[in-house]
Order: C-alpha cells, then structure tokens, then sequence
C-alpha cells in the first residue's frame, strides 16, 4: 500500500506563477499553438465559433454538477455511448456567462436544434452523442499536456521537483480524473475567451489574428528574453516577414472576404500591421499594446491558477 503524498508536496500557485512569468518564452509556443489550434478546430465544427462555444457550455453544465457533487469521471466514461441531457437552456445565464447578446444565443440555439445538434424529447434536451464526439478533446488534451509537460521541465531544471512526466503519462493522468481536469480547463478558457471578445467583439476575429500571434512566436530567428514582460515587447514587430490573407483563410477555413475585414479591423485599431506587400504582422501599438498586454498578464494569472489545480493533481495521482 502506498503511502499517502504530503501537503507540503503540493506546489505553491505564487511560486507556479513566478515561474511561469519568469520563463514565459519557453512555454509560450505550446501555449499559443493551444489557442490558435482551438480556435480552429472550433470554427470548423460549425463555421461559427459561438455555436461551438455554447455546446461546450452546455456540457460544462455535467462537469459543474460533477465538481460540486464530488463525482470523479474519467475520459472513456464520460464519452462513452451517451448523449447528455441538458436540464434547460436558460438563454439568459448563456448570454451573461458568453458575454453575448441574448438575441444571438437564443438564435444560435434555434439554429443548432434545426441542425439536429441539440434534440428535444418531450420536455427533455440533449446534445447528440455524434455532437458530444466531435467535441471531444483529444488534440486539446495534448496540446494541454505539452504546456504542462514544458512547465514540468523547467521545475526539474530550477529543482523545484524531482520528476518529469512525459506527454503521454499527463494525458493518461488527466483522463483518469477527467471531469476534475476539464472543469479546470473550461473554468480558464471560458475567462481567456471572455475577455477577447469584449476588446475584438468577436472570436474569429481572435482566431484569424492568433494566427498571425503564432506566425510571430513561432518564427525561427526569434529570441526572446524569458521573462513575460520583456517577450510581450520583444514579440512585437519579431516577425519581419509577415502573412497574407489568403494563408490565413486557409488555415482557419474562413472565407478570404471575411478574414479581410476582421484583418481590417485589427490592424484599424492597431492590434496587427500591414507592410506595403499586404503581408500582415503581429505589432500592436499605442493603446492596442498596453491593452494587449493587460489581457495576457491576467490570463497568465489564471493560466497559473489552473496549472496549479491541474499539475498538483496528476502529481497525486502519480504517486499512487
């Protein structure tokens, strides 16, 4: 029999932050690849972001009642042949919690029944297990154990553990104890993706321009400073090259036209920049710089917050 880990085991969530802000650089392209592959992947379920993000909120509703009930489900349980029933839809609680207008849930939500991706039975709903499928987080749960598989490194090399889980051990670790870990997740995404859209009003518009953010990140002649604060400045203009729209539209599969006018209105407000050969970079400036790094210093605090929830515990199941 195993002995049971210590408390003092458990690592501090201010220590979690300051390492995190203090070596930033080295989780950043994990973290950015997490964003701007969910946008995508999102988009493409139904060409329309929001819709997407309600069904997640609807299924949110059995991890909340899980979380507050202190039910432990696991991956294959969770998915496994079923089809969620949904209480109700309150129309008002999506639009608060969404940050959207209530016409726009309540015609989304129309719509998804018209599609067939929400079901009424009497006076029950539910969410079809082919939606409940499609939604499933199989590359998210990767890219999440990527983030947490670097963060995990840079502990061992600052001695702060002793151990490094591979990709692999903190996917299984999150599916043991998935209705904990998704919850978790959701808790952040849902704040990260309120918080863009009310300063670029829509979630393509996010996507298309975290494509451009990764563009910057990713670019091989890029080499920051480790520390979140100065990677926020150095990142800006770091992509001497840039992209074009056409690329941008085929990477998130929405419509050249349209991407053309959410580019417009990011590099209108200063967020992006266009050069003379319509190639586009990451390079906000003035008031679209310090509310940039506003939103990023906060959804670093709750990066920290669920990498504190979520790393503590797969280091407890792993001591089991």
């Amino acid at each position: 029999m195993k002995s049971l880990p210590s408390i003092t085991s458990k690592i501090n969530e201010n220590l979690i932050h300051k390492t995190i802000t203090d070596n930033f650089a080295a989780l950043a392209p994990a973290y950015y690849t997490l964003a701007s592959n969910w946008f995508v992947r999102a988009y493409n379920h139904f060409k329309d972001i929001d819709k997407f993000v309600i069904i997640i909120y609807l299924i949110n509703q059995d991890l909340i009642f899980f979380r507050q009930n202190a039910i432990k489900v696991d991956y294959e349980t969770f998915y496994k042949d079923k089809a969620i029933e949904i209480d109700k839809i309150n129309i008002s609680d999506i639009s608060k919690d969404l940050k959207l207008p209530k016409e726009s849930v309540r015609r989304k939500v129309l719509e998804l029944e018209n599609q067939g991706i929400i079901k009424r039975t009497g006076k029950k709903l539910f969410i079809v297990r082919d939606t409940l499928y499609a939604a499933k987080a199989t590359d998210t749960l990767t890219e999440i154990a990527t983030i947490l598989h670097q963060f995990n490194r840079i502990l061992k090399k600052e001695k702060l553990v002793q151990e490094v889980y591979s990709i692999k051990e903190i996917i299984n670790s999150m599916k043991e104890n998935f209705s904990f870990c998704w919850y978790q997740f959701n808790k952040f995404w849902f704040t990260y993706l309120n918080r863009w859209r009310s300063e670029v009003k829509d979630l393509e518009t996010l996507g298309i321009g975290l494509v451009v953010v990764i563009n910057a990140v990713k670019n091989k002649d890029f080499s920051p400073n480790q520390k979140l604060s100065s990677y926020s400045k150095e990142v800006m203009g770091s992509d001497t090259r840039g992209v074009n729209a056409m690329s941008i539209s085929e990477i998130t599969g929405i419509p050249r036209p349209t991407v053309v006018r959410k580019l417009k209105f990011l590099i209108d407000k200063k967020f992006l920049y266009i050069n003379e050969k319509k190639l586009i970079s990451f390079h906000a400036k003035d008031n679209a710089f310090l509310k940039t790094n506003e939103i990023v210093n906060k959804n670093v605090i709750d990066l920290s917050n669920f990498v504190f929830r979520v790393f503590n515990q797969i280091r407890i199941i792993n001591s089991n």
